[in-house]
């Protein structure tokens, strides 16, 4: 049974013999309408209270709700981030090996073709120097032929000489 003010206000009781006195009842029965009355009114405020903070809870958690999906995403990027990021340096150093390797093998095909070069350039020297000792030795004996022909002078065995 849910009692306002004004009920418990007008509340009388029957009197008897050797009974209540009807103004401390009165009195008793004013204040604790009064303190009924304040009751309800704090329990309203108390409820319109629970309610405001329900509904702000109730926000918090959505924000929550939303700021965990966005960390979640955040962590799952800066993961997948992090697997592509590896993936392109593994993908760099693998082109940086090949290009290495290619380098090398280049260096190695030019080391061969120059001391491919240097051996021809040997070759092409002692073949040089074999027709420059021929050409010296055949101009020495000429030389020296004329020497023993200076005292004969015959121009015809000069020819002959010449054309040996």
């Amino acid at each position: 049974m849910e009692l306002n003010l004004a009920e418990i206000e007008r509340k009388r009781f029957r009197t008897r013999w050797f009974g209540l006195d009807p103004k401390e009842v009165g009195l008793f029965c004013q204040q604790l309408g009064e303190e009924n009355h304040h009751l309800k009114v704090e329990n309203s405020a108390l409820r319109k209270d629970l309610q405001t903070q329900e509904k702000e809870l109730h926000e918090y958690k959505e924000r929550e709700k939303t700021i965990r999906a966005v960390l979640f995403n955040a962590h799952k990027i800066a993961e997948q981030t992090k697997t592509n990021a590896e993936k392109e340096a593994k993908l760099m150093v693998a082109e940086a090996e090949l290009k290495a390797e290619k380098i090398l093998q280049g260096a190695h095909q030019r080391l061969s073709q120059i001391h491919d070069d240097i051996a021809e350039l040997k070759r092409h020297r002692i073949l040089l120097e074999s027709k420059l000792r021929s050409t010296i030795e055949t101009y020495q004996q000429l030389l020296n032929m004329d020497k023993e022909e200076e005292g004969e002078c015959e121009p015809k065995s000069k020819v002959k000489l010449l054309n040996r």
